[in-house]
């Protein structure tokens, strides 16, 4: 099962399982002992330029495309690899900054992560 928080919301032991930060930047005013992460793969959170880019004004659908393809490089599928394990071990939770993580960039890696390979 995989789940999406915020990072800033209390870890919850018997719901979370593994949590993996998928933020590229630790988020601002967090400690690191507070936020209970486990991993932090930024292989797999969308690159800098790719971030500046969105909110700059690109689309959503545009954003996924080039956030898909950042996905394909290698370094990004042995990351993914992993998490799809940690998945199968149990709960998965992706932890990230943004005020909705359902409209994320967490929200598509979930998708990528649920899908058939």
């Amino acid at each position: 099962m995989i789940r999406l928080r915020r990072v800033y919301d209390p870890p919850d032991p018997a719901e979370d399982g593994v949590r993996v930060l998928v933020d590229r930047l630790w988020p601002r005013g967090l400690a690191k002992a507070e936020a209970k992460v486990d991993e932090w793969p930024r292989a797999v959170t969308p690159s800098a330029e790719l971030r500046k880019w969105f909110h700059a004004g690109g689309s959503r659908e545009e954003f996924r495309a080039r956030y898909e393809a950042e996905l394909a490089e290698p370094e990004a599928v042995a990351a993914l690899a992993h998490l799809r394990a940690l998945a199968g071990q149990g709960t998965l939770t992706l932890v990230t900054a943004v005020r909705t993580p359902e409209s994320s960039h967490a929200s598509i890696l979930a998708e990528l992560l649920t899908a058939p390979t």
